[in-house]
């Protein structure tokens, strides 16, 4: 299956419905040379017109390389590193693109591996969470 990507027309999802810090986070990555997208349940909600709870957002950038764009940020988590990024109360969630064996029921897997946004795309469990 190949990933559909949609214009700005055909979702109609309008820009200042999305958190002005996602925004920020996905343009200094993609400035610093990486790809960045919003990602899960924020795209479902905005299509469907309702408020996010929540922004997350999936990069091709490590996390150590998203750590040192954001003094904010703070790496999370053992088997697959997280980083969130602080604005006061409020955590934005980073992921970095996974690849791995999409046959495999269990899709987290004990070692990750970093991938591209097709691969992560195919690895998600092919609900809302594989919208980005």
């Amino acid at each position: 299956m190949e990933p559909k990507v949609y214009s700005s027309k055909e979702h109609k999802i309008p820009i200042d419905k999305i958190d002005h810090h996602a925004i920020y986070i996905i343009e200094k990555l993609k400035h610093a040379g990486f790809i960045a997208y919003l990602v899960g349940g924020s795209v479902r909600d905005l299509i469907l017109g309702l408020k996010p709870k929540d922004f997350d957002i999936s990069t091709s950038a490590k996390p150590e390389e998203i750590k040192k764009l954001f003094k904010s940020c703070i790496l999370i988590g053992k088997r697959f590193r997280l980083a969130h990024i602080r604005f006061g109360k409020k955590i934005i969630e980073v992921s970095t693109f996974r690849s791995g064996d999409i046959e495999e029921k269990n899709l987290i897997l004990r070692d990750n591996v970093w991938g591209s946004p097709k691969e992560d795309a195919k690895r998600r469990d092919f609900t809302i969470n594989v919208l980005f």
